[in-house]
């Protein structure tokens, strides 16, 4: 038969043997996995003969106390199938610990990437007591890793080396150190199975197999208009992956959103106990809605903008709650041109009118005196001041009113048209001011389900997906911060 031949024989091994050796190691254990291994462990504290240890040509000769001292190097991975978030954890992070052994010192090296190493401070909980190291909650997607260099006291060279901790639906595994063939021919066939099969066995993965973490349906994603551009690119980029998915981005406030998340749960739960295939995000955490579970996302940076004919590039946040006050009407007040302030806002329902309240402006902002935003229909009013329903309308009426100020999302409104970006207190809004604290105009962004949806709803996955590179890799091109940073991290 012409299909008997060497090479089908061999292709269809290497099917056999790739896809038995995938479902052992990584589909059985779990879709996440994180794998660990020793890579060195050597005695530095001096030299022993005979039972005896000689300091002095150890690295601690002038320290006897550390005559058993020893290096060790653990490498950690996630060598599984997806990503692993902060959310994954169970527990607080990961834990090593070392037999026989103290742990004097520890050292993060050759983390991949190189900003992984934001996630890994003692600000944010590494650290080592006794026997033992503890690791903070680290993302890792697939691939990444990390190495620790690890001084210790001891006699326990060689000993065992544990990495603790738990991850939701998958696993921590000790790697295998690879055996070296006893046979060289034998291992030249194998190798050569396992490169024809693996060739076979991709290339029918990937004709056949939606990628890992896709699931089918529809999703809506609601709440706030601040990270609507970014979540209309992050659906856009999970449809592309997962063909069989629809998400739909309908951003109308923080509050609109939630309201709507926990209004259409609990018709959910009445009807079939089940949770409502929707998404809300929100600029800052929600208050009041007990069933709301909440999944960090980034940190948003806002920025005061005013029309580019008032003339001011930077502003006290002293003088800006006197304009939002009354106490200052006119921009020549400030050493702008001769113009009236007119204050233009979002409406009761946005999570960014919230966060300007609350840690900027300090106070709530006054009533509404003005539908045009241009003539004040309030003659009693200290202020003139407009609403509008979203941070797009915001920075568009900002830009075509005469002596305007408003508020918005910093890269929605660095791409505004007739707008300036002021200073606060001298701080830009940027994202190195917001992670050294400095800058006071930013906000947490979570998002939320009702409850926590089936692992393997599209909810779900969808919410895997936004903790994963692609989706961080997006978030910060428009200008968010990603909570799997260190500052970022400390703010979410």
């Amino acid at each position: 038969m012409e299909w008997l031949n060497a090479e089908n024989i061999l292709g269809t091994a290497g099917v056999v043997v790739t896809v038995a050796v995938l479902a052992y190691e990584r589909l059985i254990p779990g879709l996440k996995r994180l794998g660990y291994r020793v890579q060195m462990d050597t005695a530095i504290g001096g030299d022993t003969q005979n039972g005896q240890t000689d300091v002095r040509i150890g690295l601690f000769g002038e320290a006897p106390e550390m005559s058993e001292a020893s290096l060790v190097l653990l490498r950690i991975e996630n060598d599984g199938l997806k990503g692993i978030g902060q959310n994954s954890y169970e527990t607080d992070g990961l834990t090593v610990t070392f037999a026989g052994r103290t742990v004097i010192g520890v050292a993060v090296t050759e983390p991949n990437p190189d900003d992984l190493v934001d996630s890994l401070t003692a600000d944010l909980g590494l650290r080592h007591e006794g026997n033992k190291i503890y690791i903070p909650k680290v993302p890792l997607n697939k691939g990444h890793h990390f190495k620790l260099l690890v001084l210790l006291n001891g006699s326990g060279v060689g000993g065992k080396v544990t990495l603790g901790g738990i991850i939701n639906e998958g696993s921590i595994k000790r790697n295998r150190q690879q055996r070296r063939p006893s046979n060289l021919l034998l291992g030249v066939v194998v190798f050569l199975v396992l490169l024809v099969g693996a060739q076979q066995s991709l290339l029918w993965w990937n004709q056949n197999q939606a990628p890992i973490g896709c699931a089918e349906g529809r999703l809506t994603i609601t709440g706030s208009t601040a990270l609507q551009p970014a979540m209309e690119e992050i659906g856009a980029a999970y449809e592309s992956d997962c063909p069989d998915a629809t998400v739909d981005v309908a951003a109308q406030g923080s509050k609109e959103g939630l309201q709507l998340l926990d209004a259409e749960g609990r018709k959910a739960q009445r009807a079939n106990g089940g949770a409502p295939p929707m998404v809300a995000v929100s600029d800052g955490r929600a208050n009041g809605y007990p069933q709301l579970k909440e999944n960090p996302v980034g940190v948003a940076v806002f920025a005061m903008v005013v029309n580019e004919g008032v003339g001011v590039r930077e502003i006290s946040l002293k003088n800006l709650r006197k304009l939002y006050s009354g106490e200052i009407r006119n921009w020549r007040e400030l050493g702008g041109r001769d113009v009236p302030v007119r204050l233009v806002s979002r409406s009761s329902g946005s999570g960014t009118r919230s966060i300007f309240q609350e840690n900027v402006l300090k106070s709530f902002e006054s009533g509404v005196s003005s539908q045009d935003c241009v003539r004040q229909d309030d003659p009693a009013a200290k202020v003139l001041r407009c609403e509008r329903s979203s941070t797009p309308v915001v920075l568009s009426t900002v830009g075509q009113t005469e002596g305007a100020i408003g508020y918005g999302e910093r890269q929605a409104a660095a791409q505004s048209d007739g707008v300036t970006l002021l200073r606060l207190d001298g701080q830009a809004a940027d994202s190195e001011t917001v992670r050294d604290g400095t800058y006071p105009f930013r906000a947490a962004e979570y998002a939320y389900t009702y409850g926590s949806p089936p692992a393997d709803s599209l909810a779900s996955e969808f919410l895997g997906y936004l903790a994963d590179g692609a989706a961080q890799n997006i978030l910060r091109t428009h200008g968010h911060l990603s909570c799997a940073g260190l500052q970022s991290a400390q703010l979410c």
